[in-house]
């Protein structure tokens, strides 16, 4: 799908708060309503519009447009073509965009202390993992050094798992350790709601291959922050 042409006035680039601070410039650059998510779903690489739009359900399609116009226009993302056979239209962001992931990692502890976050409501495969590197104990994860598959949507994911840290990637996750398919609300709930592995198993919103012993631990590496106040 091509862009919209889209007027000078309408582009993030011209709504600006005049004002020499770094915080009030990323805001003239980011700051219009859903340009940080779009900048989120692209961290794991580049997604065409369709795949943004599926991940992002309540953006509109000419909103979206907007975000991806005036974001090119920032020097956050690019443009560009896939090789044949796909010859598909994708979006990515420039090295300057990726370095945007320590903001999101920031963001997201920092709102999970709010007594009103709740982590029940829908989010995307991109969300939940960007979750998990944000939210990762480094003191549960001592010593644990794994693969982990996840296969959400059609997609394909792996993690790896070693020195307290985690790492995500989209990939084939045939040969992990453990393997874990559903939704991403789902794989959340166990994580973040303390919903019981086995009982998302058995009504089948969670379907899980290999190390059933890492499957229990897993789910306990991403405590929760106490809410403020």
């Amino acid at each position: 799908m091509k862009l919209e042409k889209i007027t000078e006035a309408e582009t993030p680039l011209r709504r600006r708060y005049d004002d020499a601070c770094g915080a009030a410039h990323a805001l003239d650059l980011v700051g219009e309503r859903w340009a940080l998510l779009v900048m989120r779903e692209l961290l794991l690489g580049p997604k065409r519009f369709g795949d943004l739009r599926a991940d992002l359900p309540g953006i509109s399609a000419n909103v979206l447009t907007q975000r991806l116009a005036g974001l090119e226009a920032a020097g956050v993302l690019v443009r560009r073509r896939l090789p044949p056979p796909a010859s598909a239209q994708v979006y990515a962001l420039t090295p300057w965009g990726y370095e945007s992931e320590p903001i999101f990692q920031a963001l997201g502890r920092w709102a999970a202390r709010s007594p009103l976050h709740d982590p029940s409501r829908p989010l995307s495969a991109t969300s939940l993992f960007l979750s998990f590197t944000t939210m990762i104990d480094p003191g549960r994860a001592a010593g644990l050094i794994a693969r982990i598959g996840f296969r959400i949507g059609g997609e394909g994911f792996v993690a790896e798992l070693a020195e307290e840290r985690i790492a995500v990637a989209r990939g084939e996750p045939a040969g992990a350790d453990l393997i874990l398919s559903g939704t991403a609300p789902a794989i959340a709930a166990a994580v973040y709601g303390g919903q019981p592995l086995d009982v998302l198993a058995a009504t089948g919103a969670l379907a899980i291959e290999g190390d059933r012993a890492l499957a229990r631990r897993f789910v306990t590496l991403f405590p929760l922050p106490p809410k403020a106040g």
